[in-house]
């Protein structure tokens, strides 16, 4: 069964979230007065499924545990009215013990479920269903079975005929057939089945039908029961004697139309999507170094030539296309554990949180997506934490009990921008320049100069936070740091605003891929360097000996105010080449706390750049974030600007 152990945690996994991602909307819709059937419904469901697929890969203690999931679940169909909390407590607790259990499983065998778990989850069904039902301590031990007399002959083997239809909904239909004919070979000898098992191990399963035919002393009521252990079958029939049944070599139904059929759907293994990536961009940097090659031809060669590459390019550019639409994910994947971690921390701080998704479909690069996890959680956590007042408080200040968070995705051209907002008490500029200040992040003189909104920013830079009182996840300050750097790390930006007493909002601007970005062109002496767009606010050619100075170096006026200029050769340690004035090219770039003028030699223009890792020992050298190659084959470093002017 080790090759359906990788399928089996994956589906596992995803019943399991959207399990938990269930629970909480039960308990809010319980708070609401919603109708909550549907949901108890969908969440039996998912436990069925978990349950079933654990017995099928025999992992006795994953599928006892959600046994107990599912029976509890059980009990709350058909009870109106909201869920009690520790009925939900339980069952979110259940559900992090199977998500554990189902993702160690294959590493090591899979511990025994928490007794005290077990026993928690069966008092809670048995609360539920009345003192009708009586709980575990109060039911009669069952008595054991007398063991059957030494001349009781075993059962007579019966020959049974199986039938088995696969749910369309299942995307490898094949592999839970081929789980099918496991479990039947544990339960007899089987005879016969069509598709062979070779077929089903080769994908092949005509009209996702199985026909089985078994010798086995079970009744074809047992054998029902065991496979409805298996998900995502559509039905299941067991006849008796099959001898009288149509033989198994019938020609098989001819497979329905792909147009009856729907969309068809495979699993495909992440790190392979990222091999197709780098191909692809291998691809573009080929045939722009194919097309700098065609320049050196002469007519009619050239022309022919250069026919050639653009029909390569169109080709090219399409396969890039058809990759990015594969490996786009929607933002679902990361926004559906944002409640659930927003309920846990409100129920520790003792307040209470809605959190509202919208735009969940909004799809993105996968890439970025891994990414970001941990960023949004870091934002919703603080937003609980720092953000949201007390209930009490709210109520004093004409606010609902209930604090609000929205999560929200939309896109615009070839962004998508993700915000997250609340309704709590907003941040105070005035106490973020003073913290600032204290940590000596910057000088007095220059957080007098920042805006409000400018100010906010400082709520990024290391260590500066406003929270009073310091707790596990503490103020804004505490990691909004390392949500920048990642932000930006991806080619996007990150914004906070925020109004005393109404709330915060942050905007991450986030490009759709990372692996291709445009980068501004620059050229320093002899060296050809690449620049972020995105960090890019506008360029000017000014001589920098007539600029105004201030401690020591040259200010450039720039947006209503000045900003400091810095010669990007000498960051570089890059000699300075001979020149003819004074003139220069400065290109004014984010700095991580605000704004900084580049002095560079000449503007090269805006490429299109496929970024590559850098590798060691490239990686640890500051200020340099990737590396692209152009058209005529040179490579060019592409700068981290911020960590260049830490360095």
């Amino acid at each position: 069964m080790g090759k359906y152990l990788g399928l089996f945690v994956s589906e596992a996994g995803e019943h399991l979230e959207a399990l938990g991602a269930d629970l909480v909307r039960l308990e809010r819709a319980g708070r609401e007065g919603a109708e909550t059937a549907a949901l108890v419904d969908a969440m039996f469901r998912h436990a069925h499924s978990v349950k079933g697929m654990a017995a099928a890969m025999q992992f006795d203690a994953i599928a006892r545990l959600a046994h107990r999931v599912e029976d509890l679940l059980g009990a709350l169909r058909g009870r109106s009215g909201k869920a009690p909390p520790e009925v939900v407590d339980a069952l979110l607790l259940a559900t992090d013990g199977l998500q554990a259990m189902v993702t160690g499983a294959g590493i090591e065998p899979p511990a025994a479920p928490d007794p005290k778990l077990l026993e928690r989850l069966s008092e809670a069904a048995a609360s539920l269903r009345g003192p009708a039902a009586p709980g575990p301590a109060a039911r009669p031990p069952e008595p054991s079975p007398s063991p059957p007399p030494p001349e009781t002959p075993p059962p007579a083997p019966r020959r049974l005929e199986v039938g088995v239809e696969i749910a369309a909904s299942c995307p490898v239909p094949a592999v839970r057939a081929f789980l099918v004919l496991k479990k039947l070979a544990g339960l007899g000898t089987v005879l016969g089945s069509s598709p062979s098992a070779e077929d089903l191990k080769a994908g092949r399963i005509p009209g996702k039908r199985l026909e089985v035919e078994l010798e086995s002393g079970e009744r074809p009521q047992a054998v029902e029961r065991a496979l409805s252990q298996i998900s995502d079958l559509a039905s299941v029939v067991v006849r008796g004697e099959a001898a009288a049944l149509p033989p198994l070599t019938a020609t098989p139904a001819p497979p329905p139309s792909p147009a009856a059929e729907g969309p068809r759907t495979v699993r495909v293994r992440t790190e392979l999507l990222d091999y197709f990536m780098d191909t692809v961009g291998e691809l573009i940097l080929a045939t722009a170094r194919l097309r700098e090659v065609g320049r050196a031809l002469v007519q009619p060669q050239r022309r022919a030539h250069e026919e050639g590459v653009d029909r390569l390019h169109t080709l090219v550019k399409e396969l890039h296309g058809k990759v990015m639409a594969v490996r786009m994910t929607p933002i679902a994947v990361v926004t559906d554990r944002l409640p659930r971690a927003a309920r846990d921390l409100a129920r520790k701080s003792g307040k209470q949180v809605e959190v509202v998704v919208a735009g969940a479909e909004i799809e993105i690069d996968r890439a970025i997506l891994e990414e970001l996890g941990d960023p949004l959680l870091h934002l919703v956590r603080n937003s609980v934490d720092h953000g949201l007042e007390p209930p009490q408080v709210r109520i004093q200040a004409g606010k609902a009990a209930t604090g609000r968070i929205a999560v929200s995705a939309r896109r615009e051209r070839d962004r998508v921008i993700l915000e997250i907002a609340d309704d709590g008490r907003g941040m105070d500029p005035r106490k973020l320049r003073e913290a600032a200040v204290a940590r000596g992040a910057i000088r007095p003189e220059q957080a007098a100069a920042l805006s409000d909104r400018e100010a906010l920013g400082l709520a990024c830079l290391p260590g500066v936070s406003t929270a009073e009182v310091v707790t596990d996840v503490s103020g804004r300050g505490v990691g909004m740091d390392a949500v920048k750097r990642v932000v930006e790390a991806v080619g996007g930006t990150l914004e906070i605003e925020s109004t005393a007493g109404l709330g915060s909002r942050f905007l991450l601007r986030l490009p759709l891929t990372v692996a291709v970005q445009p980068v501004l062109l620059v050229r320093v002496a002899d060296e050809v360097l690449g620049l972020p767009i995105a960090k890019v606010h506008g360029a000017a050619e000014v001589d920098l000996e007539r600029l105004e100075t201030s401690q020591g170096g040259p200010m450039l006026a720039w947006g209503g105010g000045h900003v400091p200029v810095q010669d990007l050769g000498r960051l570089l340690g890059i000699p300075d080449p001979p020149r003819r004035n004074g003139a220069r090219q400065v290109v004014v770039a984010d700095s991580g706390g605000g704004h900084v003028g580049l002095a560079v030699d000449a503007l090269l223009g805006q490429e299109e750049a496929v970024l590559k890792p850098l590798a060691p020992p490239l990686d640890r050298v500051q200020g340099l974030s990737a590396v692209t190659v152009l058209g005529s084959g040179r490579p060019v470093f592409v700068l981290d600007v911020p960590r260049l002017l830490a360095a």
